[in-house]
């Protein structure tokens, strides 16, 4: 017998059918997460470089109005997007001195919100794909045990039996295991290919908050030392 997708199509039943749909429509779901957060992780990653290339001269110079007023204009960086919630924080808490927490504390704690902000950001989809790579076998497999169920009560009907009356609508039935595999395998593939960039981008946007918020700490005790001397 020739492998003939059309035939085998024809052949199936309303079930088998609804399982093979249910598999072709999870992996064109899958597809389009995919590359919507490709594209999205492209646009931030180079709209974080101009971003950071932009704001590089104002840090030098400490000047948060300005980073703050850049970032406003870099929304399609996730960097941007953590950064400035930060920066606002930090320039609110400044301006009023005699509150009891830290303006840096203050900061700290913007930045972890918009952290995971961020990350729920980056890993949006990303659920689906897990949940389909993991499901997908089952469901090949359950159109399978559906298409063999259906071969043998077309033998009942009939009254005969033997491989070759069997043999047509086991391989059709079999057919939904494979395609549950070949959606799957993909599937666990594209996702940790995803995780691991969504990982990395992750790693590099709490690096950089850190090293903002170092720079908070430190102009903020030089600040403290200076009042300080005035006052004595």
């Amino acid at each position: 017998m020739q492998f003939d997708l059309a035939h085998i199509w024809d052949s199936m039943g309303l079930a088998s059918r609804l399982v093979a749909f249910t598999l072709v429509l999870m992996a064109v779901l899958v597809m389009g997460v995919v590359v919507e957060r490709l594209i999205l992780l492209r646009r931030s990653v180079s709209a974080t470089r101009a971003f950071v290339k932009a704001i590089h001269e104002h840090l030098a110079a400490w000047d948060l109005a300005k980073v703050r007023e850049v970032a406003a204009t870099h929304d399609r960086s996730l960097l941007a997007r953590v950064l400035l919630p930060v920066v606002k924080r930090y320039e609110r808490a400044q301006e009023d001195p005699d509150g009891k927490v830290d303006p840096v504390e203050l900061a700290r704690r913007e930045a972890a919100r918009q952290r995971e902000v961020s990350s729920a950001e980056l890993r949006r989809g990303m659920s689906v794909l897990a949940s389909v790579g993991s499901v997908a076998p089952f469901i090949g497999l359950l159109g399978t045990v559906v298409g063999i169920i259906s071969a043998f009560q077309g033998i009942a009907a009939t009254g005969s039996g033997g491989l070759g009356s069997v043999s047509a609508g086991i391989s059709e039935a079999l057919v939904e295991t494979a395609l549950g595999l070949v959606v799957a395998i993909p599937t666990v593939l594209l996702f940790n290919f995803l995780n691991t960039r969504v990982t990395r981008v992750e790693l590099s946007i709490e690096r950089s908050v850190g090293e903002l918020l170092d720079e908070m700490e430190n102009a903020h005790g030089r600040q403290s030392g200076e009042h300080a001397k005035l006052a004595a």
